[in-house]
């Protein structure tokens, strides 16, 4: 039985893994999205959607927790200042995952990682009424 199985290991040492997600986790929070493969992807989708959930709380003790999960000063002020601020309604998906391509070297399936609302121009939580408002 897999219980308590929750990541996954792609083939990776502990701190290779570990090394791994932060460095795509702090990537994802400085830039807005990534392109990895599908299997990182999904992983990095989970664990960005419980850290910008902590950073909607944005007390200290999430702060370091964070802090612990990325590399550098900037990521972590991004995440609780930016990404934190920017979902006051939603509970939960913050991110989302778009397949792209087959990566032609081994021809693994390459995904966008994105956090709703990064890129100029979209509405990330707009209230109900605000198209009838508009009219």
């Amino acid at each position: 039985m897999r219980h308590n199985r929750k990541q996954v290991k792609l083939g990776r040492t502990a701190s290779h893994r570990r090394a791994m997600f932060r460095n795509l986790l702090s990537s994802l929070f400085e830039h807005g999205s990534i392109i990895t493969t599908e299997a990182k992807a999904k992983e990095v989708k989970r664990r960005a959607d419980i850290l910008i959930g902590w950073a909607r709380i944005g007390d200290l003790h999430h702060r370091r927790m964070a802090a612990a999960d990325l590399f550098g000063a900037l990521p972590v002020q991004q995440l609780f200042d930016k990404w934190g601020k920017s979902f006051p309604n939603r509970v939960s998906g913050f991110t989302r995952t778009v397949k792209l391509f087959q990566r032609k070297g081994d021809a693994a399936l390459m995904c966008l990682v994105e956090i709703i609302g990064a890129h100029p121009g979209t509405v990330v939580d707009a209230p109900k009424g605000a198209a009838a408002a508009e009219d």
